[in-house]
């Protein structure tokens, strides 16, 4: 096989990075805005030792999982991946995802794996649901304000005015902010951020959304702090959408990927929305971490709730070790004894003891630190362990104390415990199946810990991204 040469495929599966895949010479091949079933002419445009990535030419016989899709920029917007993919089929390739981490990186047995992973729990829309969009701003050769997603591959900005996947209550400001934008770009020296030369001003519009309540809330993250005019406009912007309770400027002057700065500022209204989440009020803020699809997060929820048969007031003890504004920690909190959250980012546990006090929740305490290093100090044997990491999963110094093995000093003056308590039980949950996989091999490999149950949860329909959810108990106490 070799580069520009045009080939005959047909793709048989869809990989992890959303691109469908097929063999030609018994090679893989990955190409974009395929879908398995799909015969295909495709340009062979990199070749590698053992794969192949080709560019789609044309469509000899469609799949039967094919579907038009929503948004008519679904081809070139790099936002989403599968909107031409059927949503049975979507959720059949997450499926697939978890088997494979778990069998290839994991090593855990077939027949474990048919025991105790469940069908992914499909979304009740798999359209409409994302409750936060950040785009990036540049400038059309028209000269007006873009905004949208990248391309994949590319920093060539796909403008949208509405996007099938967000909120549809997001769609009217998206518009009619960019006009808003022209105008203030011709009279009060506005600029969009260039990302080449480090110059211009505004580099995101982001909007976020209540789903329980509609409101929503605008935030400009830009390299300066005063925008000639933002106020008026702001007010105007507050004026023209009843639903906008807010309007906050983040400072971001960094020359960097990171979208948000650490400063932000209240320009008119408020700095937060607030959402209703199972049975508890949140504070979110523009920067505030939460999970994108709010109903499937409330699932999880449940779930954690039902599978650990949680009645209100258990003599338990809970410890969140990556609690972050306290989304899971509150609600579980209410049905326990005790609740410990731990979270590294100090604005994030502060916005978790606001959102403790509103919900009046007393049996709740804060560490602000690492899990790594916050966990082997305290000095209590957690009934429930909750892990939600970011996607690079768990740092191995808390899996080698999970694993009873923690005994090196940390860089504290505090001193580690030299019996490890380790958790009765363990929830983990994940958004990237292969550092789950890699450990929860770690975590069950010498017998310490046992999996009960993985609950693949579709919390972000039309891409190739999945969330799991996996129960695990401690075999040294588990009956």
């Amino acid at each position: 096989m070799q580069q520009g040469q045009t080939i005959e495929l047909e793709i048989t599966n869809l990989a992890d990075s959303g691109d469908g895949v097929g063999r030609h010479e018994n090679m893989a091949v990955f190409v974009a805005n395929t879908v398995p079933g799909d015969r295909i002419l495709a340009r062979v445009s990199h070749v590698k030792r053992k794969f192949a990535h080709a560019i789609l030419k044309e469509i000899i016989t469609p799949s039967g999982d094919r579907v038009r899709p929503a948004c008519i920029v679904a081809d070139k917007c790099g936002g989403c991946q599968w909107q031409a993919v059927s949503y049975g089929a979507q959720l059949n390739a997450k499926q697939n995802q978890v088997v494979q981490a778990l069998q290839r990186i994991g090593g855990f047995p077939a027949d474990l794996i048919a025991q105790v992973l469940q069908p992914t729990l499909a979304a009740p829309e798999s359209l409409h649901y994302r409750n936060k969009a950040t785009y990036p701003l540049a400038i059309a050769p028209t000269g007006k304000v873009k905004a949208g997603y990248y391309q994949k591959g590319s920093h060539k900005l796909i403008n949208l005015n509405q996007c099938p996947v967000q909120d549809a209550r997001l769609d009217p400001l998206l518009a009619g902010i960019k006009i808003d934008l022209d105008h203030n770009i011709a009279t009060q020296g506005w600029s969009i951020y260039q990302e080449k030369s480090h110059s211009g001003s505004l580099r995101h519009l982001s909007l976020r959304v209540g789903r329980s309540n509609g409101e929503v809330l605008l935030t400009l993250i830009s390299t300066e702090k005063n925008l000639p005019g933002l106020q008026a406009q702001a007010e105007q912007w507050l004026a023209t959408y009843p639903e906008l309770v807010g309007v906050v400027l983040n400072y971001n002057p960094d020359r960097t990927n990171a979208i948000f700065g650490a400063e932000s500022f209240c320009v008119a209204g408020q700095d937060y929305l607030t959402e209703k989440f199972a049975d508890v009020m949140l504070r979110l803020r523009a920067d505030t971490f939460f999970q994108i699809y709010t109903e499937q997060a409330e699932a999880i929820l449940a779930l954690i709730q039902r599978q650990l048969n949680l009645p209100s007031n258990q003599e338990l003890t809970l410890v969140d070790a990556y609690a972050g504004i306290g989304t899971f920690t509150l609600p579980l909190a209410k049905q326990v004894a005790k609740a410990i959250a731990i979270e590294i980012q100090p604005q994030a546990i502060e916005q978790a003891k606001i959102n403790g006090s509103i919900n009046e929740i007393n049996n709740l305490s804060f560490h602000t630190g690492k899990a790594e290093e916050i966990l082997p100090l305290l000095d209590i044997q957690p009934d429930i362990l909750l892990l939600d990491p970011p996607r690079k999963g768990c740092d191995r110094q808390l899996i080698e104390h999970l694993l009873g093995n923690s005994t090196q000093a940390t860089q504290t003056t505090h001193q580690i415990t030299s019996q490890p308590q380790l958790p009765h039980q363990i929830v983990y949950i994940s958004c990237n199946p292969a550092t789950l996989a890699r450990d929860l091999k770690l975590l069950c490999d010498r017998g310490n810990y046992q999996i009960n149950l993985v609950q693949p949860v579709d919390m972000f329909a039309q891409t190739a991204h999945v969330e799991v959810v996996a129960f695990l108990s401690n075999s040294s106490t588990s009956s």
